[in-house]
């Protein structure tokens, strides 16, 4: 089988002038060499094809695939990650991870909050702000947190998140909405223990292959998994298996908003826990990093037992399964 490998590389926007931030979702040449070293080893030929503008020259020009592995992050607008799936679809070619729908829907937080919350999941309590001024209208409990609606990899987030006054809400909404041009997202502070959940499969194969909780040292900023402390997370933050009661708790938690909001293939959730202790979804990400060293994904499942190769085998089965079906 033909297997083609779409992405959005780092390198690919060298000289765009785009900031390092603006950049961190997108991947590097090593992780675009591990998925593809995983896929041949289970006998699969692989093309690279790169980003949405490669991949719609190349289809145009009549080139095609039997299966796309798709992690290409998309560039801009809350329907990016959709972008590539959506013109995958309209060829009829299947790809890997989540449909279109559910890309932009977990994509947006406060949309897909909004789906967890009606579906009796657990989730902290939030409002989406189009102005500053409305921070004002907010009747929450503080501390509360805010980040943008529609970011990844800890943009936008940082020890400033953690809001504890209306004042400060209002400041901190007017300095997101102007640095990212897209709502934000405020919703209740959960102080407690933290975990990442890593899941593959889809539907009633969907499995936890990882649950890892994470550590702040010393040099971390704010206690919260902030951009910085992704970066240097190697200096920053510590992270160990997740193995007792409140663990397989936020594991099925995780388990549960997954299959809820209809993701497949693979995807990783994000749960704190209040004062209480009990867990509540953060977010979860359908698209979620497989750099093999740095992304969670891959690092709460290698802390559980479940190689690189493995994980990339799990996702690329599941994919393959409904391709054939």
């Amino acid at each position: 089988m033909t297997i083609g490998l779409s992405y959005d590389l780092k390198s690919d926007y060298a000289g765009s002038g785009l900031s390092p931030e603006a950049l961190a979702e997108f991947d590097s040449e090593e992780t675009v060499a591990g998925i593809e070293a995983a896929i041949r080893a289970r006998g699969h030929a692989t093309r690279r094809i790169g980003n949405i503008r490669a991949l719609a020259a190349r289809l145009v020009a009549g080139e095609t695939w039997d299966f796309v592995f798709n992690i290409a992050e998309g560039l801009s607008g809350p329907g990016r990650e959709s972008q590539v799936p959506c013109l995958l679809e309209a060829w009829g070619i299947p790809c890997s991870f989540s449909d279109p729908l559910v890309l932009a829907l977990c994509l947006h937080k406060g949309m897909a909050k909004r789906v967890i919350r009606d579906a009796g999941l657990a989730t902290p309590a939030f409002a989406v702000l189009e102005t500053a001024e409305a921070a004002r209208e907010v009747n929450l409990p503080y501390p509360l947190f805010a980040k943008p609606v529609a970011e990844g990899t800890g943009k936008g987030i940082s020890a400033a998140s953690k809001i504890e006054s209306p004042a400060g809400l209002e400041q901190a909404a007017r300095e997101l909405l102007a640095r990212f041009r897209q709502p934000v997202l405020v919703e209740t502070f959960l102080p407690g223990r933290e975990f990442t959940v890593g899941i593959t499969g889809t539907g009633q194969n969907a499995r936890v292959v990882g649950c890892m909780e994470i550590h702040y040292g010393g040099r971390a900023e704010g206690g919260v998994y902030s951009y910085a402390n992704k970066a240097d997370y190697g200096n920053r933050v510590s992270y160990t298996p997740g193995r007792d009661e409140s663990a397989r708790r936020a594991a099925g938690l995780a388990l549960d908003a997954y299959l809820v909001l209809g993701c497949r293939d693979g995807g990783r959730a994000d749960i704190r826990c209040d004062a209480a202790g009990e867990p509540g979804l953060i977010e979860i990400n359908p698209l979620a990093g497989l750099n093999p060293i740095h992304s969670d994904l891959p690092i709460a499942a290698r802390l559980s037992g479940l190689s690189y190769d493995g994980l990339i085998g799990e996702i690329l089965e599941s994919g393959l399964k409904r391709a054939r079906t």
